[in-house]
């Protein structure tokens, strides 16, 4: 059977990195996957995760299976990170939350939860988003519409062409928003587009889901979550995927949620029963330490300030370092505005290269980034940014 089969394309991001790590060139660049670095070049381990991880070893008594949502104690904890530590208690009786692998696995449950339930849904996304979405949706069966979102000659949000494809929304169709730090544009709305766009949903009936991967690397914790919160504001009903892996550095522990909101704690129990049933024929329960890592911190005042901190410094150089890029660029002379990055926020930009230019910079300078153009801003480093802009300036 299996000589049969042909070869399936690499990954467009995972496998860049693939690609990355064969590549022999010692002054290579990897721009492409999103995981966050610091200025020499490393995914570092917070602080405030060793911390935590030395009282798990001390206090852990048992490896046996958590049940199928998760850890309740993180899902508790994070819910003050979502709704706000004023609104979480009101939230809290209405509310369906599990425990996830990573924000992914909160995507294909709620995939799989929405197909299973609502098996007429249409799954509406930004044009463009992370490259893994349309897949994600199209594997558990859901068909994929996309709306507009980033005007390329503005390097901004087309709001008006957002707006227009959203009119034609019909009710019981599933908008995926992203709430923060949009991958892989850096461009959100403003707080008065988050507005129109809750207006829009409630008017039509449809329900949003909301990708809520980078919280705290734009503006801050509760800054990164306005945009979420004026949609529950103005919608009663919500699919919520957040990511604690990237905040907490645990990529490899993949940590992970999805909350569902609803109109009533009678409802929420249902919506649970529901999305326990598409966890159990999935990967049945998931793991632990990731998750038993962010509730100690966010148990224990002291690692939460911490966090904070340390989030903050991750932020900063993010946003540094946006600065730091530009400057390099009109240092080489280069004509073209890129003045737009220092706006983006969150690790990712659109830098406006062509695939070809993408192409030459890894062929010939052993720089990679996807090929729509896409970067990682925190791959940029103070040793590496000179040589960046100047490659970019020769294939311009």
């Amino acid at each position: 059977m299996f000589e049969s089969l042909v070869a399936a394309p690499p990954d467009p991001i995972l496998g860049l990195n693939e690609a990355f790590q064969r590549e022999t060139n010692p002054r290579k660049i990897n721009l492409g996957v999103g995981v966050y670095k610091d200025g020499r070049g490393r995914t570092p381990v917070l602080e405030c995760v060793k911390q935590a991880e030395r009282l798990l070893l001390e206090r852990e008594e048992t490896k046996s299976y958590l049940g199928i949502e998760g850890r309740h104690d993180f899902t508790g904890l994070l819910q003050p990170l979502l709704f706000g530590s004023t609104h979480a208690a009101e939230f809290a009786a209405r509310v369906a939350a599990v425990q996830t692998p990573g924000g992914t696995g909160a995507l294909r449950v709620a995939a799989d939860f929405i197909k299973q339930m609502f098996p007429q849904a249409q799954l509406w996304i930004s044009k463009p988003t992370w490259a893994n979405h349309p897949s994600l949706f199209e594997a558990a069966g859901l068909p994929v519409r996309e709306y507009a979102y980033f005007d390329a000659a503005s390097s901004s949000l087309n709001f008006s062409a957002m707006k227009h494809d959203l009119s034609q929304l019909r009710a019981g169709d599933v908008v995926l928003l992203h709430g923060c730090c949009h991958n892989p544009t850096g461009v959100d709305p403003t707080p008065e587009q988050w507005q129109a766009i809750g207006q829009q949903l409630t008017a039509s009936g449809a329900l949003p889901l909301i990708d809520f991967a980078y919280q705290g690397f734009g503006d801050g914790l509760d800054e990164d979550a306005a945009g979420l919160r004026s949609i529950l504001a103005q919608c009663r009903e919500a699919l919520i995927c957040s990511s604690y892996s990237k905040n907490f550095g645990l990529y490899c522990e993949r940590v992970g949620a999805l909350v569902a909101v609803t109109r009533s704690a009678v409802t929420a129990e249902t919506v649970l029963s529901q999305i326990k049933r598409a966890i159990r024929t999935n990967y049945s329960n998931p793991p632990s330490h990731g998750a038993a890592v962010v509730a100690t911190v966010l148990a224990d005042p002291k690692l939460t300030a911490l966090w904070h901190q340390e989030l903050a410094a991750m932020r900063d150089r993010i946003n540094e370092t946006r600065a730091l890029f530009v400057d390099a660029i009109q240092a080489t002379g280069v004509t073209r505005d890129f003045s737009f990055i220092r706006r983006q926020r969150g690790m990712f930009s659109f830098t406006g290269l062509t695939g070809e230019q993408v192409d030459q910079l890894r062929d010939k300078q052993a720089i990679y980034m996807v090929r729509s153009g896409r970067i990682n801003v925190a791959g940029i480093t103070a040793e590496n940014v000179g040589r960046l802009a100047e490659a970019i300036a020769d294939v311009l």
